[in-house]
């Protein structure tokens, strides 16, 4: 019996082939779709689940407070007295193990590199998270100052084959460590990923920072703390304990206790990559919203995919009334009957869900580089991904086979042969439904991606208060002062050279300040109580970048008191300290942390940091040891041989040291790189979407046309035109596209405003993108439907007639 059930669904398939490759692709395209989008949000669920202790490791995050009790800065590290005084209070914290992030210039024989993703770390870094040691003892490995470790491509890297234990290697020209052993990196699901470790007792030595810095430096919070709680600890009831904790050991300054300022907050280590927006973090972390949103793009899609699979398997069960009917009078059971609908159903899914697994094996690397993610296909051999995958089989095969299966067998004959269960079965109402609900998540799809395009073009055309273009980026380090000069004049030289400025940090990143960084202002000095951020300059860093001025003047080398008592602040820090006018704060007193002096000048607001910030209040001030980055702006005439004189000079004054340099608006790019990303997602997937809802709509044309033959040969002997008979097909169809247009924009309009939120600058939502969406929506569905309409209306009348 199996087998005949086996050979009757396969004729049927031959047999109706357009409407059995319209179900087959339909389903596999959007199983296709789901699969990879749920390995996509697989592994965003899966960082530092790796470590064998991972539910009890917590990262220790400080936050301050101004005085009117609102947060101004959230950072995910903190001072290095706060590891062992938690470890001395609190007997739940089994281990504290503190990390700094470094980088260093590594030197090796005639190898030399600039290396990132070194790490300072206490020796019992062990004992918290699960490194992979290759080689050398991980209980001593970071005892004794002076020890790196190297991860197993590092190693490679700068001792090929040979086992780097025991060998020594220059850092920064000054500092010769011991490789006490190698370690197997970080898998790709991590929030940090250290290429080198190397010992925390090495920041003991005054030459790198000191122990007395270490034990008394609350305002450097630039320190990972990790902690290892004892099984059973509630996080909550710990942080509720770090008020009293902060009051107890820190300094009582700002005029009260150190808890009414800064707040310690605990964050398990596996939300750290999903959950903690913070102003400093290691990397880049991902974003809850957007594994809810790829989840709930995924199920869209496939239920999209579904809906037309059970739309067109039900719309064609109709045809195979007469069949039903002679089945029964020949003897077969509602049973047989029914067993052989759902059986046909199921090996049409089958051949679908075998399709779909191969179209994944095909576009996996193209996801895996678009997203700079390492998918694997062998995660969906895993247990959930195949039960996943056998559910999906079966729910959508019963779900499309049932109702013919249950609806088509429970008629008598009689009704059958008379075709009275025919005609009540073409316009089905859960048809419409369906063709309503798959348009209605297709048009939703094209709606968000026209916003989130028109808020990345908002982005790239925002007038940014400063010229980012053609600014080339140099981390020469502060240890250039004495020769800096020089290496500006000769960089000047060149005719592709505007100007040459330095800074603490650049634009793109985020500013900073800490908590001893205490405002005063006016000729009494009293408190300011605002929080204002730090930028630390030099004399050319505003012309460089081409910054204006409201107020005042630019810091100059002919005013010697520039150099410790000129501030320059922007025109937000000047309405927040309470001056309508910016020329009101020229000349007035200003003092930031233990500096004093007056404001010199005040320039016009720029973005320093992401549009999804509003403008920082900024004070910027002259600290030649602070100035790690060096912009040079270039003019866009001839790049090329401003480049080739850039890196020259560059490695004329550093010939040990390796010449690298970026574009300014290559970083300010990655800022966005998320929102990037969404576009393309949702351009892809809101195509995708109406590509399925299109070969539904495809096949229900054609299934209507079919069952409409003879009334079209009739009309069109009467006189109907090709138009009158295309007509006459469309216009039910296009109701239900107008129905879901309707049903979609508010929908859309409400998802895609809590999305521009993000934004502290963001486009308005404009009526004509619901209007092109539905234009669109329309266009598409009135040419896959005229497709067969027209192809119905010139048929030959004579064989229309006689088709029945």
């Amino acid at each position: 019996m199996i087998k005949n059930y086996f050979k009757i669904a396969l004729r049927n398939l031959v047999k109706h082939k357009a409407f059995s490759f319209i179900n087959i692709i339909g389903v596999a395209i959007g199983l296709a779709c789901f699969l990879l989008l749920a390995l996509y949000v697989k592994d965003e669920l899966s960082y530092d689940r790796h470590h064998a202790n991972a539910d009890q490791i917590y990262r220790l995050s400080r936050t301050f407070l101004s005085k009117d009790g609102t947060e101004s800065l959230r950072l995910g590290h903190a001072a290095p007295p706060f590891g062992p005084l938690v470890k001395q209070d609190f007997p739940e914290v089994e281990e504290v193990v503190r990390l700094l992030e470094t980088s260093w210039l590594v030197r090796h024989g005639d190898k030399v590199f600039n290396e990132e993703n070194a790490f300072m770390a206490e020796a019992n870094v062990f004992k918290v998270f699960s490194f992979n040691v290759l080689s050398g003892n991980p209980d001593k490995a970071l005892e004794n100052p002076f020890s790196i470790m190297f991860s197993r491509p590092m190693a490679e890297k700068y001792f090929g084959k040979e086992n780097p234990v025991g060998k020594t290697i220059r850092l920064d020209n000054q500092f010769d460590f011991t490789v006490t052993g190698v370690f197997e990196p970080f898998p790709a699901q991590s929030h940090f990923h250290p290429e080198f470790l190397l010992s925390f007792s090495t920041l003991n030595d005054e030459r790198v920072y000191g122990a007395e810095r270490l034990r008394t430096n609350w305002g450097n919070n630039s320190f990972s703390t990790f902690l290892l709680l004892a099984k059973g600890t509630d996080p909550q009831k710990l942080e509720a304990a770090f008020p009293a904790f902060q009051d107890r050991h820190l300094p009582q300054d700002n005029g009260g206790k150190a808890s009414s300022y800064s707040v310690l907050n605990l964050m398990k280590l596996t939300d750290i990559h999903l959950h903690s927006q913070l102003d400093s973090e290691i990397e880049a972390n991902g974003d809850i919203k957007y594994v809810y949103l790829f989840s709930a793009i995924a199920l869209f899609i496939l239920l999209i995919a579904c809906i037309n699979y059970m739309n067109l398997a039900t719309a064609r069960s109709s045809s195979r009334a007469k069949e039903v009917g002679m089945r029964k009078v020949v003897g077969a059971v509602r049973n047989q009957l029914m067993s052989q609908f759902l059986s046909e159903s199921l090996l049409l899914v089958t051949v679908s869900v075998i399709l779909a697994l191969g179209l994944v094996v095909l576009f996996l690397p193209i996801l895996n580089e678009f997203t700079q993610k390492q998918l694997s296909f062998g995660v969906l051999l895993d247990p959930v991904f195949l039960a996943i995958i056998l559910a999906i089989t079966l729910l959508t095969g019963l779900a499309a086979g049932s109702y013919p299966a249950f609806f088509l067998t429970s008629f008598q004959p009689t009704s059958v042969l008379k075709g009275k269960v025919a005609s009540a079965m073409r316009n089905g109402k859960l048809r419409q439904t369906l063709v309503v609900a798959q348009f209605a998540i297709a048009v939703a799809l094209i709606i968000s991606t026209a916003v989130v395009y028109n808020q990345m073009r908002y982005i790239q055309d925002y007038k940014l208060g400063y010229s980012k273009d053609q600014m080339v980026l140099l981390r020469m380090g502060n240890d250039t002062s004495t020769n800096y000069e020089t290496i500006r004049q000769e960089l000047m030289q060149s005719s592709g050279v505007i100007e040459v400025g330095r800074s603490s940090r650049i634009p793109s990143g985020r500013l900073l300040d800490s908590w001893d960084a205490y405002v005063t202002k006016g000729d009494s000095m009293a408190p300011a109580d605002i929080g204002i951020k730090a930028l630390t300059v030099d004399h050319d860093f505003i012309p460089a970048y081409q910054i204006q001025m409201a107020a005042g003047r630019n810091f100059s080398r002919q005013f010697t008191t520039d150099d410790s008592a000129g501030f320059i602040l922007n025109e937000t820090a000047v309405k927040m300290l309470g001056w309508k006018d910016p020329n009101e704060a020229v000349g007035k007193g200003f003092g930031y942390g233990r500096d004093r002096g007056q404001i010199i000048g005040v320039t016009k607001d720029y973005h320093f940091e992401s549009l999804h910030q509003t403008v920082a209040p900024i004070a910027l001030f002259l600290e030649p040891q602070r100035l790690n980055w060096t912009s040079v702006h270039i003019s866009g005439g001839n790049v090329q041989q401003a480049l080739s004189h850039i890196e020259a000079t560059w490695k004329k004054h550093f010939p040990d040291r390796p010449y690298s340099y970026e574009f300014l608006d290559q970083r300010f790019g990655r800022l966005y790189a998320r929102e990037q990303t969404q576009q393309v997602l949702f351009g892809v997937f809101a195509g995708i979407a109406i590509f399925i809802s299109c070969l539904g709509l495809l096949g229900l044309s054609m299934f209507m046309a079919e069952q409409r033959t003879k009334e079209i040969g009739v009309r069109k002997v009467l006189g109907a035109s090709v138009g009158n008979v295309v007509t006459l097909l469309s216009k039910d169809f296009l109701k239900l596209v107008l129905i879901a247009i309707v049903i979609a924009s508010p929908i859309a309009w409400y998802a895609m405003d809590k999305w521009l939120e993000d934004f502290a600058y963001r486009t308005d939502i404009q009526w004509w993108v619901f209007a092109l969406a539905g234009i669109v929506a329309i266009l598409i569905a009135l040419f896959t439907i005229s497709f067969q309409a027209v192809k119905a209306a010139l048929m030959n009348p004579v064989k229309s007639l006689r088709s029945e």
